[in-house]
């Protein structure tokens, strides 16, 4: 059994034996079913969110007659609050939304630009060497112009039916009246002491010079009264009004480019998933920007080709096949893919079967392949092809957050959304109250490849909101946080499922490799010591010690319309259904 398995199931042990003790028997036979749990079933909606208060506000909205989107609407606003080191109005993310009335999928795209005054080599220092990503990424050079508020309320207009004030006011008295620190928040602080130090944070997050600790109550008044603002005048107290200015002077005083202009011209897209097959299923995931649904997509049309069922989900010729199809869709992501408004991406060409067949017969059984290159995708469609400059393996993997919500008419909304890493940039807003991204670390650092630093243009991303239908009808919803590591959780959540036939909990529990390059494979606790031997021996190498991948949030479609939603257990996340009678 695995740790996240083990931590959950002690939990859940303890909690009886204090009911048992503290309640006669016929009132626990009274009891209703206990809504904080990880795994949920629900008739008429669903939420499933990486902590307790979001989830609860958001099954709210649902119980109120709201949509899956005004659900999502007050979730993140919560998330803002109760998750202020992974998201919130200070950085951006992907929405995807499934409309069940027009039977369609959109993405709202609302993932940071850089500034005007950007520069290709803005990340090298005078001598032209790479600035360390442990510098570079708490400079104001790292912040890239924030979407996510843009994107919510332009959201809000195409989907939303209950006014955006009564969405914003379950964050704004929960900023105000404070919420509990948990385990996550708590670590998270004590991490990052001398980065919160430099900002405003510190005074939010270190009162008196001392970290919050598990169980002691965060108030936000300034971010209470920055949300009360734009409730009272949207858009504009933001992109051109006081908050947007006071954000541009923060970024100058931490040595960044951005003004106020360049919030008023921020942009976001409404684009189109990239879509795909497998055994069967449609898979519908983000499309450039960022990298998630093409590299999703490839390696699951490598694995294919392969009876991943014959194996045992433990075994090393899984985590083999999974490994060595991960190397090859890593190659060609950091080589052909970045913002398609700048750059051609060889979509058609990655995705073509021919191409993905060649690039399959590179996996060798029981032989790590020690020489992996990209790909040439542009052979299979028209274009000219546009290489990328090498770069340093110095990135740290960040954490964000995703929740995913269903609504009683069948809509759904997946929802990454971030700041990139634990708290940003470490910068906040003073008398503002929110963190700022540090997203432009998300571009490479030497120039020369498509995802080279361009004034307004979109940093490649690794987040990866995913729909999955089954004969035309929604099946799944899946995401997760975690830097790179987001694109192979969501893949093993798929692969677990469809090829493993579990349960949506056990899906998202199943221990979980990552593995960008040879030879190197990142993994959580619970695989075998025996499949890890024997790996080696075929030429890989595991960090020497595990680790939790990724915070995957999902949600079910049965065929009869009722729902299952699962939380991973890596952080204090729930999931909550409504059932027939909720709201009544």
């Amino acid at each position: 059994m695995n740790k996240k398995k083990t931590r959950f199931l002690s939990v859940f042990v303890m909690l009886a034996l204090v009911l048992a003790m503290a309640f006669p028997s016929s009132l626990l036979a009274k009891a209703p079913d206990r809504s904080g749990d990880k795994v949920a079933y629900g008739e008429e909606g669903m939420v499933a969110t990486a902590h307790p208060a979001a989830s609860k506000i958001g099954a709210d909205v649902l119980k109120k007659g709201g949509t899956a989107m005004d659900a999502a609407i007050a979730i993140q606003f919560a998330l803002n609050v109760a998750e202020p080191m992974m998201s919130g109005i200070g950085g951006g993310g992907f929405m995807m939304v499934y409309d069940a009335e027009a039977d369609d999928v959109s993405i709202i795209d609302s993932r940071e630009r850089a500034p005007a005054g950007a520069t290709p080599d803005m990340f090298l220092d005078e001598d032209g060497n790479v600035i360390p990503f442990s510098e570079r990424h708490i400079s104001g050079d790292a912040v890239g112009v924030p979407g996510t508020l843009k994107g919510l309320m332009t959201a809000h207009d195409k989907w939303g039916t209950k006014p955006f004030s009564q969405l914003i006011n379950p964050a704004i008295k929960l900023a105000h009246s404070g919420v509990e620190v948990n385990s996550v928040l708590a670590a998270a602080i004590a991490d990052n002491q001398d980065k919160l130090a430099r900002s405003a944070a510190e005074d939010v997050f270190m009162p008196g010079g001392e970290p919050l600790q598990e169980g002691d109550l965060l108030v936000q008044r300034d971010l209470a009264h920055t949300f009360k603002q734009i409730r009272k005048d949207g858009l504009d107290a933001f992109y051109g009004g006081e908050i947007g200015q006071a954000l541009a002077d923060t970024v100058q005083d931490f040595g960044g480019s951005m003004t106020s202009e360049d919030l008023e011209n921020y942009q976001i897209s409404i684009d189109e998933p990239v879509t795909g097959t497998y055994r069967g299923y449609e898979i519908a995931s983000m499309s450039p920007p960022s990298s998630g649904g093409l590299t999703i997509l490839q390696m699951l049309k490598m694995l294919e080709g392969f009876d991943l069922s014959s194996y045992d989900v433990k075994s090393p010729e899984k985590y083999h096949l999974l490994a060595e199809a991960m190397h090859l869709a890593y190659a060609d992501r950091n080589t052909y893919i970045g913002d398609t408004q700048f750059i051609d991406v060889p979509m058609e060409g990655m995705l073509n079967e021919e191409y993905l067949a060649e690039r399959r017969s590179l996996i060798e059984r029981w032989e790590a392949n020690d020489e992996v290159e990209p790909g040439n995708p542009w052979a299979y469609q028209e274009g000219t092809p546009q290489g990328a400059a090498e770069q340093p393996d110095d990135r740290e993997i960040g954490e964000t957050t995703h929740f995913t919500v269903a609504d009683k008419w069948g809509n759904l909304v997946s929802y990454t959304t971030t700041i990139e890493q634990v708290f940003g940039t470490g910068i906040m807003v003073p008398e503002y109250g929110f963190m700022l991204n540090n997203e432009l670390t998300d571009f490479d650092a030497v120039p020369g490849g498509p995802n080279q630093v361009e004034p307004n243009k979109r940093p490649m991303s690794s987040m990866s909101p995913t729909l999955v239908f089954k004969d035309g009808e929604p099946f799944m919803t899946v995401g997760s946080p975690g830097g790179p590591t987001i694109i192979t959780s969501v893949m093993q959540t798929i692969i677990n499922v469809i090829d493993y036939d579990m349960g949506l909990q056990d899906a998202i529990e199943e221990p979980r490799i990552y593995s960008s390059s040879y030879p190197e494979i990142l993994w959580e606790e619970g695989i075998p010591e025996s499949t890890r031997a024997t790996m080696e021996d075929w030429g890989h190498e595991w960090r020497s010690t595990s680790r939790d991948l990724g915070n995957v949030q999902a949600i079910r479609i049965m065929e009869d319309g009722s729902f299952i939603g699962a939380a991973d257990s890596t952080r204090e996340g729930i999931a909550i259904g409504l059932d027939r009678t909720a709201g009544k």
